[in-house]
């Protein structure tokens, strides 16, 4: 029982909410008729209905100060409203490339979450985080790129879909700070589900100002079924559980443990898109896998010392 309670379930949630995120682009593939910010819209808004049943009676209990709500309000527009929308732009302007700049630029992520996360939450790496941390970037990165090299040739929008996928990586890096801060004050129920709401009610205004009302009835049932099953699994409570495993895990570290999403997506497309790896990428990633598991290892040690 002593051993049991020293694995560090922080860690597990944050890699099975990336195991998770891995299969969002095979379930997307049949929403990329609909304008980015429509799908937003719609992924919140289901989410919420289904989270909604599960969780009133916590939203009605748990009280949140003007800090707390002002961390929500940065946290929805950041990663739930621009980092989306900035990353399906940049893709949208190369094509949905795999292997592009826009993936490459993606990767910066965690060098923004570990940055902010030492300015504001004043974390502190220890030097046996660092060889293992650049270890799995380096990795994750020959792991998306076959033999280490990435697509430029995407047209005439690559610069400025690199521009948007630096963007997104800078908005979904630093809302992990600020969401590592506010689950400090608040359970991962309740963050979950208001920044559904707030994400939800910003795109709709954008939808509104911008002239996509139109795009609201353009959704087919089978859509409104992806949307379904993007909130059950790569969506809400893909989310919730990356919140639950938030709370109790640095941001150093749980940045680098997502880096699992990468290698499990290339399984992915080797699986369905007979898309198979190079020797590189088998390297790659074993070396991730290994990287990762020392990281987990030092968040025991985290654990202990707190």
């Amino acid at each position: 029982m002593n051993k049991l309670k020293k694995i560090p379930t922080g860690p597990m949630f944050i890699i099975i909410a990336a195991l998770l995120w891995a299969v969002d682009g095979v379930i997307r593939r049949n929403l990329y008729s609909l304008p980015p910010i429509t799908i937003i819209f719609f992924e919140h808004l289901v989410g919420l209905v289904i989270l909604f049943p599960f969780v009133w009676k916590i939203i009605l209990k748990e009280k949140i100060g003007k800090r707390e709500w002002i961390l929500l309000t940065v946290i929805a527009f950041l990663s739930g409203l621009l980092g989306t929308l900035w990353f399906t732009t940049a893709l949208l302007k190369v094509h949905f490339i795999s292997f592009s700049v826009v993936f490459l630029l993606q990767k910066l992520q965690p060098i923004f979450a570990i940055g902010s996360a030492s300015i504001f939450l004043k974390e502190k790496i220890s030097k046996q985080y660092i060889p293992w941390a650049i270890l799995a970037l380096i990795s994750a990165y020959f792991v998306t790129f076959k033999d280490g090299v990435v697509n430029l040739s995407t047209g005439e929008g690559t610069i400025i879909a690199a521009l948007y996928a630096l963007g997104a990586a800078f908005a979904w890096g630093t809302s992990t700070t600020f969401s590592k801060m506010l689950l400090n004050k608040v359970s991962s129920n309740v963050v979950t589900f208001y920044r559904f709401l707030l994400t939800s009610i910003m795109a709709i205004v954008v939808i509104v100002l911008f002239g996509y009302t139109s795009s609201l009835v353009l959704p087919t049932m089978s859509q409104f079924g992806l949307f379904a099953l993007i909130s059950v699994s790569t969506g809400m409570v893909a989310l919730l559980i990356y919140y639950k495993g938030l709370k109790k895990t640095p941001v150093h570290i749980s940045t680098i443990l997502e880096l699992t999403f990468p290698f499990i997506a290339i399984l992915i497309d080797m699986k369905l898109y007979n898309s198979f790896l190079s020797l590189s990428q088998w390297i790659a990633a074993l070396l991730l896998i290994y990287s990762i598991a020392r990281i987990v290892k030092l968040q025991k040690s985290y654990v202990v010392q707190q």
